[in-house]
C-alpha cells in the first residue's frame, strides 16, 4: 500500500532516465570498490613480490632495487632450495608429522566430543570445562618439562615428540569445537538409532561422523595450518637436521658465515606458501559449509 508521501518520490524516480540511475549507483558504489581494490593490492603485492624474488640471483638482491623485476625466469633457485637446501626432506618430515597428528587429533577429539555431548553420564560438564581450560594454557610453559620427559623416554631422536605434542595441544580446541557442532544435531536422531538397536560405536561412525563431515574438514584444516606453520615446538624438539620440518628448514638457508641465500630462501617460501594456498582454495567450499553448519542450532 503506497502512502501519499511515497507516491511523488516513486513518480520522480520513474521519470529519471535509466542511464542516470545507473551512473548514480556506480558513483555510490565507487568508494567501496576503491577500498576493495586497495585491499586486494595490499594482500597480493607481498605474494607477487615473493614469487618474483624467487627468480632473482644473489647479485640482483644487492645491486638492484627491491621492486626491480628479475633478469630471467629460470628455476635454479627452486632446484637449489629443493635439493641443495634440503626442502624436499623438510616437506617429507612435515608430512610425516602433520598427518598422524591430525589423525589422532580428529579421532580422539570427535570421540571425546561425542561422549561429552551425546552420552549422558555424571560429571561430563566438568570434563568439558577441563578441556576448555586447556585452551588457555600457553604452550611455551610446558616445552621444557616435555623435553625432559621425551629425553628420559629416549624419544628425542625421532619425530614422536612432535606428533605427541601437536596432538595433545590441539585436542582442547578440537573437543570444544566438535562439541559445539554436535550440539547442533537433534538428539532425536541418536535416540531413534538407539531404539533401532544401534550401539554407541555404530551410532558414532554411522550417524555422528557422516553428519559432521564438513565440520571435521574445517577443524582439520585449521589444525593443519597450526601444525604445519609451527616453528617453536618443532625447533625445540628437533635435535637433528634430518628431522627438521619445513619451518625449521627455512632457517638453514645460510652459509657458515651467516650470509643468507635469498634466492633459494624466497623459492622455498614460495613453494610453502603457494602449496598451502592451493590446498585452501581446493577445500574452501567444505570450510564454508562447516562454518555454516556450526552456526545454526538444529
Amino acid at each position: 500500500m503506497t502512502t501519499l508521501t511515497e507516491a511523488p518520490a516513486r513518480a520522480a524516480h520513474a521519470r529519471t532516465p535509466a542511464p542516470r540511475r545507473r551512473a548514480g549507483r556506480t558513483l555510490r558504489r565507487l568508494p567501496v570498490r576503491i577500498l576493495i581494490g586497495l585491499l586486494v593490492v595490499v594482500e597480493l603485492y607481498p605474494l607477487v613480490w615473493l614469487v618474483l624474488g624467487s627468480f632473482k640471483t644473489q647479485d640482483e638482491f644487492f645491486s638492484k632495487p627491491t621492486w626491480a623485476l628479475p633478469e630471467g625466469f629460470n628455476l635454479d633457485n627452486y632446484t637449489e632450495a629443493w635439493s641443495g637446501g634440503g626442502l624436499g626432506r623438510n616437506v617429507l618430515n612435515s608430512v610425516l608429522v602433520t598427518v598422524p597428528s591430525l589423525a589422532f587429533m580428529i579421532l580422539l577429539g570427535v570421540a571425546a566430543a561425542y561422549a561429552l555431548e551425546v552420552m549422558v553420564w555424571k560429571g561430563r560438564g566438568t570434563v568439558l570445562l577441563a578441556f576448555v581450560a586447556g585452551i588457555m594454557i600457553p604452550g611455551q610453559m610446558i616445552l621444557v618439562p616435555l623435553f625432559t620427559v621425551y629425553f628420559q623416554a629416549g624419544l628425542t631422536n625421532t619425530l614422536w615428540p612432535l606428533i605427541i605434542t601437536y596432538t595433545v595441544m590441539g585436542l582442547p580446541l578440537t573437543v570444544f569445537l566438535m562439541a559445539a557442532y554436535l550440539r547442533a544435531i537433534p538428539r532425536e536422531i541418536f535416540e531413534s538409532a538407539a531404539v533401532d538397536g544401534a550401539g554407541m560405536l555404530r551410532s558414532f561412525f554411522r550417524i555422528a561422523v557422516p553428519m559432521m563431515r564438513n565440520a571435521i574438514v574445517t577443524i582439520a584444516l585449521v589444525e593443519f595450518f597450526s601444525v604445519w606453520n609451527d616453528l617453536l615446538i618443532a625447533l625445540t624438539f628437533t635435535t637433528r637436521d634430518e628431522l627438521a620440518t619445513v619451518q625449521v628448514g627455512l632457517l638453514q638457508f645460510s652459509d657458515e658465515y651467516g650470509s643468507t641465500q635469498y634466492g633459494p630462501l624466497f623459492a622455498a617460501i614460495s613453494i610453502n606458501v603457494l602449496g598451502i594456498l592451493v590446498l585452501y582454495l581446493f577445500l574452501n567450499r567444505q570450510i564454508m559449509a562447516g562454518l555454516a553448519a556450526g552456526s545454526v542450532k538444529g
